[in-house]
């Protein structure tokens, strides 16, 4: 972020709070972070100060700016395409239900006179991250974590992801993630991905998404029951305290949609980090078919076969893949002859797939 920017966003975002806080005083702003993070919305850190009740309040808040371009995932219903109304929509009814640790909310703004695009503020919750840049299982704290604390803090993950999972959607109020007329089944996720990605494509051809998703028609499951699809489970969503889950983030992609979705995509992204870039498993991490089995047992479930789930996963990231290199295309990040949309870990990830379903 330059000085530019920061002081752009300053002074009508402590205007805002202080219109939200009208018993603080002497609200003070330090200076903006920006994280190395995702392509959805700008996040910016405010360490801020204030005074409420005569005692000095020391305060860090998390900043999500809507980005200008079109969002990075696809619509669940018409009209959702702000990610972050979806998202803080989806946080205060996830706060509500109980179920699962989440930052506090501050608010919600539309307007977007005030920072030049819809916004929301939370609490910053200080935590560990596994991340994906670097990959968690080369550098950081998982890596340097003992071999009992890893496979602890992926248990730990997946039984927060069960729980996630028993939510009622409808008790919940997530109705408005269901288009009108359609059925929250696994073959309205595939038309809806398809779509996406053939806009995305235009006239390239991915043959490896094309494999993968006339393989999961074929295929189709018609037996599982909708339930509330995080989109995006994953460790790097989870910020941790040891082994123990402090808080859950990153909700544009949230569905109604079956929850073996969901596991599908966490163990997706156990592949990124493993086969796809090379990198052997770490003493103490728990196998893909352990991890199965550990959120089995979290989700009082038989042990289930994944394979349709991954696959369908290793497809929708192909496509998120295509969607963010057409953004660094259009930003002029990248050269528009890239080959990073059809090159790269998800695509790598997706290919193995295929070859262990010896889908050709």
């Amino acid at each position: 972020m330059t000085m530019n920017d920061d002081e752009a966003l300053r002074a009508p975002f402590r205007d805002w709070l202080a219109r939200r806080w009208t018993d603080a005083t002497e609200l003070e702003l330090g200076a903006f972070r920006m994280p190395k993070s995702g392509f959805s919305a700008r996040t910016i850190f405010v360490p801020l100060t204030y005074r409420r009740g005569g005692q000095l309040v020391e305060r860090q808040l998390v900043l999500r700016i809507e980005n200008p371009e079109p969002a990075i995932y696809p619509q669940q219903a018409p009209g959702l395409d702000v990610e972050i109304d979806i998202q803080y929509r989806s946080m205060q009814a996830l706060i509500e239900t109980g179920k699962v640790p989440l930052a506090p909310l501050v608010g919600y703004e539309a307007d977007a006179s005030i920072l030049g695009q819809p916004f929301f503020a939370m609490d910053f919750v200080q935590g560990d991250l596994m991340t994906e840049s670097p990959p968690y299982t080369e550098a950081g704290f998982f890596f340097e974590a003992s071999p009992d604390l890893r496979r602890r803090i992926v248990k730990r993950g997946l039984g927060t992801l069960a729980t996630f999972h028993t939510i009622d959607w409808r008790a919940a109020g997530f109705d408005w993630l269901v288009a009108p007329g359609e059925a929250p089944t696994v073959e309205r996720q595939i038309d809806v991905w398809e779509g996406y990605m053939r806009r995305e494509l235009g006239d390239r051809v991915h043959p490896d998404f094309d494999l993968g998703v006339a393989w999961l028609r074929r295929h189709l499951p018609t037996d599982l029951q909708p339930a509330l699809s995080w989109g995006d489970s994953r460790p790097g969503n989870m910020l941790f305290d040891g082994d123990r889950v402090l808080c859950i983030t990153d909700f544009e992609n949230i569905a109604v949609a079956p929850k073996e979705i969901d596991l599908g995509w966490w163990l997706l992204f156990d592949r990124t980090m493993h086969e796809s870039i090379g990198q052997t498993r770490l003493p103490g991490e728990p196998t893909r078919q352990e991890q199965r089995e550990l959120y089995a047992e979290a989700a009082g479930i038989r042990v289930p076969d994944t394979y349709y789930y991954e696959l369908l996963a290793g497809v929708r990231y192909a496509a998120i893949v295509v969607r963010v290199m057409n953004r660094l295309v259009a930003r002029g990040v990248l050269p528009a002859d890239q080959i990073i949309w059809r090159e790269n870990p998800a695509a790598a990830a997706l290919k193995q797939l295929l070859a262990k379903g010896g889908i050709t």
